[in-house]
């Protein structure tokens, strides 16, 4: 989580300590705050001391528990200036797959080159249908999130048609261990695997495999998107960050070069494959 984010939710946490202390009718304890919310007390430390991130409706009910309801708007301001770079995967998918994949794809869309590095599963724009279902799915079951499962593989197909345009290259990232998680059945990864076999050699698309028996200079973890020079897109079990600050896609940028510097393409690339390939049918 970047520097800026804790800042800026440390900034709002005492923000609304100040509320607390200022309160019309006379300052307020937390416990006595927590009471009028009907919240556990440590809900109210833990928001005053950037341990957790308020939501709308939190900040709505602290303005109005401390008399001060005019300044919810300030608040939601605070809130939206800095959790528009951490999309919580459980607010974002409240609504279904719908939204969260509308705004990544046109980020995508804006974008006329893209890096890639995923240490574990094969990343989006190279996905079948079926591989794609069954990665989706167990997202899904993780954050309970049931329904639009459907509708989530298809955008991400729909999104694949970026590989088609002219003047587009995605040039991307994978550790070996992407070419082998059974994330599902052998019968489907054997037909991704064959997909990525033959997107070697793309005019769009550039594909370099780190192999595990390679020395690498930095830990292959952490799956992340380099959108031009602009956005870094990176998930995390809860949450996915949009980092535009140049600290930050300067960071990423370097992790990326690092990892190329243990990769394979071509027909080394393809002999890695073809190993995985073999390995789900002895």
């Amino acid at each position: 989580m970047s520097t800026d984010y804790q800042q800026a939710r440390a900034a709002l946490g005492a923000r609304l300590r100040e509320l607390r202390f200022t309160c019309p009718t006379g300052r307020l304890t937390g416990r006595q705050l927590a009471q009028r919310l009907g919240w556990q007390g440590s809900k109210v430390s833990k928001l005053e001391n950037a341990k957790q991130t308020a939501t709308p409706e939190d900040l709505q009910a602290w303005a109005d528990a401390t008399g001060r309801p005019e300044v919810y708007p300030e608040l939601a301001a605070r809130l939206a200036g800095f959790e528009s770079h951490i999309r919580s995967w459980r607010r974002a998918l409240a609504s279904g797959f719908q939204p969260m994949y509308e705004g990544l794809t046109a980020e995508i869309n804006r974008s006329s080159d893209i890096r890639v590095w995923e240490e574990a599963v094969v990343p989006g724009l190279m996905q079948t249908p079926e591989y794609a279902r069954h990665v989706i799915r167990r997202y899904a079951e993780l954050l309970g999130v049931t329904q639009s499962v459907e509708d989530a593989v298809r955008a991400r197909t729909q999104r694949q048609e970026w590989l088609y345009q002219p003047g587009h290259k995605l040039r991307v990232l994978v550790w070996e261990a992407a070419l082998r998680s059974l994330i599902c059945p052998p019968s489907v990864l054997a037909s991704q695997l064959d997909r990525l076999a033959g997107m070697i050699g793309m005019d769009t698309v550039e594909l370099g495999v780190v192999p595990f028996a390679v020395p690498v200079k930095i830990v292959p973890a952490n799956g992340f998107w380099l959108l031009g020079d602009r956005l870094v897109v990176a998930e995390d079990w809860h949450a996915e960050l949009w980092l535009d600050d140049a600290d930050n896609i300067a960071l990423y940028q370097k992790v990326w070069k690092t990892l190329r510097e243990s990769a394979v393409y071509g027909a080394e690339a393809h002999n890695i494959i073809s190993s995985a390939r073999r390995a789900l049918n002895p």
